[in-house]
C-alpha cells in the first residue's frame, strides 16, 4: 500500500489558486525559492490577468505543484512514484530530485514561451468523451490531410481522448464521433497547441537544454507521459520532459502503472481535480484525493494510513 502523487497540467488553474496553498512553511518557502529564480513574486501569476497567458499558467502549476508536495513530504508523506500530466511532469521530476526547482523553473519558461510562439494559428486541442482509442484514431485517419493535420493528444482514460490539429480537421472529428456515439466532443479553451509533431523543434530544444542542465538519479519511481512507463534513470526521464510537447500523452496508461506499482492511495497536487477523477475512473479500487478540494490535514491523514 503506497502513496502516488500525480501532478496536473494546464487547464486546471484558477485564479489566486497559489494563494489557495496550505499554510506550511514548506509552500512558504517553496514561494520564496520560485521568485528567486524567477526575479519577482510568483504570487503574480495566479491573477485572472496573468492566467490567460501560456507562461503564468505553466509556471504557477510547477510551483504550486512542488509546493504541496514539499509540505506533504514534510508532514511524513513520501511518495512511492510520481507522475504528472504534460508540463505537470516537471513537478514530478522535481520532487523526485531529478533536477533543482531553480533548474525546473528556468525549462518550464523556455518551454511555455516556445509554444506561444511556435503553435500555429488556426490550431488547438478537443476532448472526446464516449470512443475508445482505436475509434478515435480511426476518425482522426478519415479526416486527416495535409492541409488540416490531426494527430492524437491525449489519451485520459478508457474512453476520453484529446486530439489536437487544425480547427478544420477537428470540427470534422467532432461531428463523426458524435455521429458514432461519443457524449461529448468539445474544443478545449487553450491558448496554445500542444502534444503535436508539430512542435517537434521545441522538444528539440528542450532536450539540448535539459544536455546542459546537471540529472541526477531518481529517489522514486517517476512515470512518464510519452510511453506510460515507469522510468528509474535520469537520462529517460529527460528525454520524457523534453518530449512529451511533441507527442501524446498516455496519461491513462500511466495511472494503470501506479496501481500496478502497489499504489493505492493517489493525491493530486494543486489545482484541481482532474486527474482525480480520471483515477477514480481508472483505477476505482484506489483511493484518490485532491489537496484542492480536500485540507491538508485531511489529506495527510488519509496517505498515512495507505503510506
Amino acid at each position: 500500500m503506497s502513496v502516488a502523487l500525480i501532478f496536473p497540467g494546464q487547464g486546471s488553474q484558477t485564479p489566486g489558486f497559489l494563494h489557495q496553498l496550505p499554510d506550511h512553511p514548506a509552500v512558504r518557502e517553496t514561494l520564496e525559492e520560485v521568485s528567486t529564480a524567477l526575479g519577482y513574486d510568483v504570487l503574480a501569476l495566479d491573477t485572472p490577468e496573468a492566467l490567460r497567458s501560456t507562461v503564468p499558467v505553466q509556471l504557477a502549476l510547477l510551483t504550486a505543484g512542488v509546493a504541496a508536495a514539499r509540505a506533504l513530504e514534510a508532514e511524513g508523506i513520501i511518495p512511492e512514484a510520481v507522475a504528472g500530466l504534460s508540463v505537470g511532469a516537471f513537478g514530478a521530476a522535481v520532487h523526485a530530485e531529478v533536477l533543482t526547482l531553480a533548474d525546473g523553473v528556468r525549462l518550464v519558461k523556455q518551454r511555455a514561451e516556445l509554444m506561444v510562439q511556435h503553435s500555429p494559428p488556426g490550431y488547438g486541442l478537443t476532448a472526446i468523451v464516449g470512443l475508445a482509442e482505436d475509434q478515435v484514431m480511426s476518425l482522426i485517419r478519415e479526416a486527416d490531410t495535409p492541409e488540416n493535420p490531426l494527430y492524437l493528444g491525449n489519451v485520459n482514460s478508457a474512453d476520453q481522448i484529446v486530439i489536437t490539429g487544425s480547427f478544420k480537421g477537428m470540427e470534422k472529428v467532432s461531428s463523426a464521433a458524435l455521429q458514432a456515439g461519443a457524449r461529448k466532443a468539445e474544443r478545449l479553451d487553450v491558448a496554445v497547441l500542444s502534444h503535436s509533431p508539430l512542435l517537434q523543434p521545441i522538444a528539440d530544444v528542450l532536450t539540448q537544454t535539459l544536455h546542459n542542465i546537471p540529472l541526477h538519479r531518481p529517489r522514486m519511481v517517476y512515470v512518464g507521459n510519452v510511453r506510460g512507463r515507469a522510468l528509474r534513470n535520469a537520462e529517460d526521464i529527460a528525454a520524457d520532459l523534453a518530449n512529451n510537447i511533441a507527442h501524446a500523452v498516455r496519461w491513462y496508461e500511466t495511472t494503470i502503472v501506479l496501481k500496478e506499482l502497489g499504489c493505492s492511495f493517489f493525491i493530486e497536487t494543486p489545482p484541481g481535480h482532474v486527474l482525480t477523477n480520471l483515477a477514480k475512473q481508472s483505477v476505482p479500487d484506489a483511493k484518490s484525493v485532491a489537496l484542492a478540494e480536500s485540507s491538508f490535514s485531511f489529506a495527510v491523514r488519509q496517505a498515512a494510513q495507505h503510506g
